[in-house]
């Protein structure tokens, strides 16, 4: 236990002074909040690098307008708790005046890019600090702590900086920000074991309950008014949680009886793949998929 003890120490010092250190050099940072797992630690970070004062910055969160009820509930509650201010950029005012149309599979998560770019430049946000984990996809292993992009939002994995030394580099020239991820070193069974010595809140979905559900892709679609089964779809009550949260229509949940935080530890300890992989429909499409998003802007 000491060990795992040592190694949350380590990543939880690493990621406040990755806070403080940008926070310190730029004017308008802001975090990237959705109400899911990684953001929730992401926050109860920022928290304790700015204890005792309010975490000295706003939140934003890319609405595909697909979420779950529970984790709308559970971000607005989370920012009236800490008195943030929220910033919404909604995928769905884009679709209601033409900027953006509705994609042919349903899904929104990649009409992402356009409202997260437009809430930057709108915002002046100089910082966007994210809860992206290396260990959770091949382009997202790629990219340094701290990623610059350019004035058009986009990520060129040929042209990043060095950190050697746990040196960061978040300075830009005018039009162009950095993206920020502080748990970049950090797994998904490191963010279950620090939720645990935290007692952190999480929405409930990510533990066992009842949910209807159909099988689509090999994944377990939640029935919703955004993930409707096929005439040959069967619906079924199963026992699930959700690894991930995210746009409804995509995001796929797993059977698991693990209704606590030490039994979803003891789950994800044993299991291979990792949640984007087994969960994320719109991150199956090719293995380049992702890199192509981020090359484009996304998170």
């Amino acid at each position: 236990m000491s060990t795992q003890r040592d190694q949350l120490d380590q990543l939880e010092n690493e990621a406040i002074h990755i806070f403080r250190e940008v926070v310190g050099e730029l004017e308008r940072p802001v975090v990237l909040f959705s109400g899911g797992k990684d953001s929730v630690v992401l926050l109860h970070l920022a928290a304790k690098a700015f204890w005792p004062g309010r975490i000295p910055f706003p939140v934003m969160h890319v609405d595909t307008g697909h979420n779950f009820p529970e984790v709308l509930e559970f971000r607005d509650r989370t920012v009236a708790r800490l008195g943030l201010r929220l910033v919404v950029a909604s995928v769905q005012d884009y679709i209601d005046d033409g900027r953006l149309a509705e994609r042919a599979d349903g899904t929104r998560n990649p009409l992402q890019t356009v409202p997260l770019l437009d809430g930057i430049v709108e915002n002046r946000f100089d910082a966007v600090f994210g809860g992206a984990r290396r260990d959770e996809e091949k382009a997202r292993a790629k990219e340094r702590v701290v990623s610059l992009r350019d004035e058009f939002g986009a990520w060129d994995p040929r042209n990043q900086r060095p950190e050697l030394w746990n040196l960061y580099n978040p300075r830009h020239r005018p039009g162009e920000h950095v993206r920020v991820f502080p748990l970049s070193n950090w797994t998904e069974l490191d963010i279950w074991r620090y939720i645990e010595r935290e007692n952190i809140e999480l929405p409930s979905l990510y533990y066992a309950h009842e949910r209807e559900v159909f099988q689509r892709s090999g994944m377990l679609l939640a029935v919703g008014p955004h993930s409707q089964p096929g005439e040959k779809d069967v619906i079924e009550r199963r026992v699930v949680r959700y690894r991930t949260v995210g746009d409804m229509s995509c995001t796929g949940a797993v059977a698991s009886q693990a209704a606590s935080v030490a039994a979803v530890i003891a789950e994800v300890a044993s299991t291979t793949i990792t949640e984007r992989g087994a969960t994320r429909a719109d991150d199956r499409i090719s293995e380049a998929a992702m890199e192509d998003r981020k090359k484009e802007g996304y998170f």
